[in-house]
């Protein structure tokens, strides 16, 4: 059995009920379930469908997104998160880079990063070498000035939670931010790379060894074997190609608003819903949603 979910964005609301019955019926899918009005619905097919793809893109046409899942284990006992446009808004690297004036340089080298063009460990090498001699203070002025969380991060992080699930934050990113970014939103632990600092400036290098594509794999491996659960009971979500390899390996991998190479290795692709959409894919009705 499969389940298929539809969903759009939580502010515009355009999800249309006769969308959602003209693909159930074409399907020859169950009933529709409607897990937030004008939202998010899902209904149980038999099989997977030929044309799954297919309408796919012409949903994404419409503003929808489109998740089709076997039924059985929808719901995660554990969420492994990116943080940095995932979790959070931004490139957190990129801020610091903006205050240390080489901005566009750096947001460049991240994008081309993320996207797979460059090796992530060289490219993270590079662009911190550039912020070397920035005050260590500016981290503190980035987080409360520049750091904006994604939303519906909240609301994923307090109900899996609520369920019994665990959470944890695995970043390329640095520990300066993850450290608040887990707290704030409650996750049970976090994981990062360390910016190196001397004399209250930054040395322009980070600890060894660099937390990268396999690193995060390396967490997912683990902590899911710390808590005696399977890699099928992850939720993973994340945007860049160094994400890939617990995408990949999860039993659920989100590539949420992600790179265009990283959708192409996705069955799970977001982008038009928030962070509330994982709670969608696991069947969560917006009522369940922890507050």
């Amino acid at each position: 059995m499969f389940t298929a979910t539809l969903l759009t964005n939580p502010v515009s609301r355009g999800l249309d009920p006769a969308l959602v019955e003209n693909l159930r019926n074409a399907w020859g899918g169950g009933d529709a379930l409607w897990l937030a009005p004008d939202e998010a619905a899902e209904f149980d097919l038999p099989v997977q469908p030929d044309n799954a793809w297919d309408v796919w893109e012409d949903l994404q046409q419409q503003g929808v997104d489109l998740v089709i899942q076997t039924t059985a284990n929808r719901r995660k006992k554990m969420l492994l998160a990116d943080m940095d446009s995932t979790m959070i808004q931004q490139e957190c690297i990129d801020e610091l880079a903006d205050e240390a004036g080489v901005g566009a340089h750096v947001a460049d080298i991240t994008a081309r990063a993320m996207n797979g063009e460059l090796d992530f460990e060289a490219a993270l090498i590079e662009r911190v070498g550039l912020l070397r001699d920035l005050p260590e203070s500016v981290i503190g002025q980035v987080l409360a000035s520049r750091i904006t969380y994604m939303p519906g991060g909240m609301a994923l992080v307090k109900t899996m939670k609520a369920q019994g699930a665990y959470a944890a934050l695995v970043s390329g990113g640095f520990t300066a931010f993850t450290a608040q970014v887990a707290e704030a939103l409650g996750f049970d632990e976090n994981r990062a790379n360390t910016l190196l600092v001397a004399d209250g400036k930054l040395t322009g290098d980070v600890a060894r060894p660099i937390l990268g594509k396999a690193a995060k794999v390396t967490a997912l491996e683990e902590i899911t074997a710390r808590l005696g659960i399977t890699e099928a009971d992850v939720l993973a979500v994340g945007d860049g190609a160094n994400d890939l390899g617990m995408l990949g390996r999860a039993g659920a991998g989100v590539a949420l608003h992600a790179k265009p190479s990283v959708q192409a290795q996705c069955d799970i692709r977001i982008n038009h819903g928030d962070l509330t959409a994982l709670l969608y894919i696991q069947g969560y009705a917006r009522a369940e949603f922890a507050q």
